[in-house]
């Protein structure tokens, strides 16, 4: 029996997001919404880190890519590069900040980081931010970074960010773009709404 392609499921166009990985959904999700495209046409690369210039410019995405006026204080961000205008604005925001005058367009995106940005970014956007777990059920509670404790304790409470295998957080750790991506569902699905 013939179908009509038109009818066939689109799926994703990344060849290295399998059907049924566990972050397929989220990909898709990310993508269809246009908070995060891939690294290329046929990749999304779920296992590379997140960087903190590819957060900023998601969250300068979904908030509408707004204007900018002037550029950031930071001497390590190039006036014009593809992160410029949704970094000046997320720091222009209180969104993010950066290292004394620096912001550290490439590094990794550690999980408190991603914590503070998205719990800042509700705050700005005047969503709930009430809700609050305590961490002392994680071996690594201590490991939180103090100014990352309160918004951690509501990305747990969220289910934005959950323990990882032996009760850990990891606070540190490095996010990937998949983790990110199940991340930005959530925090878009059941917080901005």
């Amino acid at each position: 029996e013939i179908q009509n392609p038109a009818e066939e499921p689109q799926g994703l166009p990344f060849g290295d997001v399998a059907a049924d990985a566990w972050y397929a959904e989220a990909v898709e999700y990310v993508r269809d919404n246009g908070l995060m495209s891939g690294t290329s046409a046929t990749t999304f690369a779920p296992n590379d880190t997140m960087t903190r210039s590819m957060l900023a410019t998601t969250l300068y995405r979904e908030a509408g890519s707004p204007a900018v006026s002037g550029s950031d204080a930071f001497t390590d961000t190039q006036e014009g590069a593809w992160y410029a205008d949704a970094i000046s604005w997320a720091a222009g925001e209180g969104i993010v900040s950066g290292y004394g005058d620096t912001f550290g367009p490439n590094d990794p995106i550690t999980r408190e980081q991603l914590a503070a940005i998205l719990y800042r970014y509700a705050k700005l956007k005047g969503y709930d931010t009430s809700k609050s777990n305590k961490l002392d059920s994680f071996k690594d509670a201590d490991k939180v970074s103090s100014w990352a404790v309160e918004a951690m304790q509501w990305a747990n409470a969220e289910s934005l960010i959950n323990g990882k295998s032996n009760s850990m957080l990891d606070p540190q750790g490095k996010a990937t773009r998949a983790e990110t991506a199940a991340i930005l569902m959530r925090f878009m699905q059941n917080i901005a709404k």
